[in-house]
């Protein structure tokens, strides 16, 4: 197990944009938090009203996105423009190159979201774009596949042999997480609540990524949010 607590990661603070860095990012830059397996950056980002990301690229990564608050609004070089709400999920395969803009679609409230991004496990695919709402029923039930690989599930397909799971578990309830493939780990990040996670203990913004068992056991302390990537732990050969 490799422990990541809220508190160890980078942070930046620009006024209109308040992100904190699971992994190196930007100015932020830690040899020993570089990726975990083919997972490069989970990035925690505050977008203040009416503020974003102007026109930029990306190129051969999976891009994932999961709004917590508030609207997001993307346009890129593809033709998308979509709104993105809490609730929903956006995957991206940056591929070839794309260029992409995200701002909040709001004026008066903060968007808060994690952004992901995962390696792939070809280069230079064709660039896509996909969004959709997830079952908030079954997120309060299971551990719920929002995103897999392409064409192995009813989630978000994008270019890797990797899932994202989310579930809500009660305070008091235990629900284990079995792992998708035996050359997988999974990194859990706690979106909000407590948990024991194969006994340690994980607060809110916590995460850890593990290795080398079948099945994970997760029991709420308190109300949990909980994301789980289950992911190859070795980087593709890109040539």
């Amino acid at each position: 197990m490799i422990l990541h607590p809220s508190t160890s990661r980078g942070h930046a603070n620009h006024g209109w944009l308040n992100s904190h860095h699971t992994f190196s990012f930007a100015s932020y830059h830690n040899p020993e938090r570089v990726h975990f397996g083919v997972l490069r950056v989970l990035n925690d980002d505050w977008i203040a009203g009416g503020t974003g990301f102007g026109k930029h690229p990306h190129d051969n990564m999976e891009i994932v996105t999961i709004p917590l608050s508030g609207a997001l609004e993307h346009q890129d070089s593809m033709g998308n423009k979509e709104v993105l709400h809490a609730g929903e999920v956006q995957a991206m395969s940056a591929g070839t190159g794309i260029f992409h803009s995200e701002y909040n679609a709001k004026a008066d409230e903060p968007c808060t979201l994690l952004q992901i991004w995962i390696f792939p496990e070809e280069r230079n695919v064709t660039p896509q774009y996909a969004q959709k709402y997830y079952d908030v029923d079954a997120v309060k039930q299971e551990w719920h596949a929002v995103v897999n690989p392409m064409g192995k599930g009813q989630g978000l397909g994008i270019h890797q042999q990797a899932w994202f799971n989310l579930t809500r578990i009660p305070a008091g309830e235990r629900r284990d997480y079995m792992r998708q493939r035996e050359e997988n780990g999974v990194y859990f990040f706690l979106i909000e609540g407590e948990v024991q996670l194969e006994g340690q203990s994980l607060k809110t913004r916590d995460a850890a990524g593990l290795w080398g068992q079948s099945s994970y056991e997760v029991i709420a302390e308190q109300d949990a949010f909980v994301l789980a990537i289950d992911l190859p732990l070795q980087l593709p050969k890109m040539g």
